[in-house]
């Protein structure tokens, strides 16, 4: 039994963590491919090496995965201090090569001088599409910096094989990603790229993207649906999400057949952008003006929020709720009840949707099994889930308003 426990051990120190093993960069500069500095990680690696997110039988393993910045032509290397089978017989490692190939495309260089060489054919990178939105970032460092997002399809020469690459950074930051079907021609790509100088010349680098798939909807429109969005790690937090999504939101505004944009299975920081971006597209609205919002979300908010900018009753509910809570002087016991009782009709939605299936379930029920159903749906706990799910969503409105503040 000691013997195998010491086994176990000894086999436990060829174990890896592969999100810190999994080294991912954006190269601009050759110096930029042994700076340790431009090196990220992903945030998830299970659906490559399985729910542990762990690579077995290898010390010091290091799966390095450099993009140039532009074209993210791809270099692919392997690195280990030693190997399982250095010290035991029987024992093999996982194919970590294997594993890498499922999603990385081919074409991919291992070279790494041969890498460098072809930094320079980054100076023939342009970006795809057509050309929607344009806008700067101040950097303490580098001054005002432009960026510009462009609208590109499948159709665009070249494109499939990009995408192909860049999508490959989905599987490491989106828990539940999965790649596009890439003959389908109802997707719409959306692209942020940085303009930069090197050596007197214009280059361009990949920033993040969001795809849009464009459903049917009868009788003859279409609803655009976000599906997947992502700013790369080392441009996160800088605004781009909300450059990106507002443009998006300006582009479908313009096409008349668009009944309104929503998403596919959003989290909630996605929804938490969104609501900030939509707030931002709304206030200048007539429907939104101040007077008008004491007075509860009309039809005439929900009908102009739809016309001018595809936005649906739901999302144009919760733009009503932050711009009233702006607007609102919460120190005012009387402002402020109206305000909470306003919130709470919406959140109590859910509860009163159980009540009236429980009212159903009655006729059909046991007497033990109603009872049952009664208790989970307690009041006295439905108050208190009520009144902290109110808190949460206040704090949030909060963030925004003040994020919106910021920027006027």
């Amino acid at each position: 039994m000691a013997g195998a426990n010491n086994m176990e051990k000894k086999l436990a120190e060829f174990k890896c963590d592969t999100n810190e093993a999994v080294c991912l960069k954006l190269i601009r500069f050759p110096e930029d491919v042994d700076d340790d500095g431009t090196t990220f990680h992903p945030e998830y690696s299970h659906q490559i090496f399985g729910d542990d997110e762990v690579a077995f039988g290898y010390k010091g393993l290091q799966i390095q995965l450099f993009y140039t910045a532009g074209s993210l032509t791809t270099l692919y290397k392997v690195k280990y201090s030693s190997k399982v089978t250095d010290t035991f017989d029987c024992v093999e490692p996982d194919n970590i090569d294997g594993k890498i190939r499922e999603i990385v495309p081919a074409g991919f260089i291992c070279n790494t001088d041969d890498f460098i060489t072809l930094l320079e054919k980054e100076a023939n990178f342009r970006p795809f599409g057509t050309l929607l939105h344009v806008y700067t970032v101040h950097n303490d460092e580098a001054g005002e910096l432009t960026y510009q997002i462009h609208k590109a399809d499948l159709s665009c020469s070249g494109f499939r094989e990009y995408h192909e690459r860049l999508q490959t950074f989905l599987m490491w930051f989106i828990e539940t990603a999965s790649f596009i079907d890439p003959d389908d021609d109802r997707w719409d790509f959306f692209l942020v790229f940085e303009k930069y100088n090197k050596d007197g010349e214009t280059l361009y680098a990949t920033i993040g993207y969001m795809t849009v798939y464009n459903y049917y909807a009868y009788p003859d429109k279409t609803r655009p649906r976000v599906s997947q969005m992502l700013i790369l790690p080392p441009f996160q937090g800088e605004g781009h999400g909300a450059q990106l999504l507002e443009a998006v939101h300006r582009f479908y505004s313009s096409v008349p057949k668009v009944q309104d944009i929503t998403a596919e299975d959003p989290s909630e920081s996605y929804v938490k952008l969104r609501d900030y971006v939509l707030v931002k597209l709304c206030q200048g609205l007539s429907s939104f003006a101040e007077d008008k919002l004491h007075q509860g979300l009309s039809a005439e908010m929900v009908e102009e929020a739809q016309m001018k900018l595809k936005i649906n009753k739901k999302h144009a509910r919760r733009v009503y709720e932050i711009l009233r809570l702006r607007v609102t002087d919460m120190s005012d016991e009387e402002k402020s009840r109206a305000y909470r009782l306003a919130v709470k009709k919406r959140l109590f939605g859910p509860y009163r949707k159980n009540q009236r299936e429980l009212t159903k379930m009655t006729k059909c029920l046991r007497l033990e099994e109603v009872v049952s159903q009664l208790g989970q749906m307690d009041t006295q706990m439905q108050h208190e889930e009520l009144e902290k799910s109110y808190q949460v969503v206040l704090q949030d409105y909060r963030r925004i308003i003040e994020r919106l503040a910021s920027q006027a």
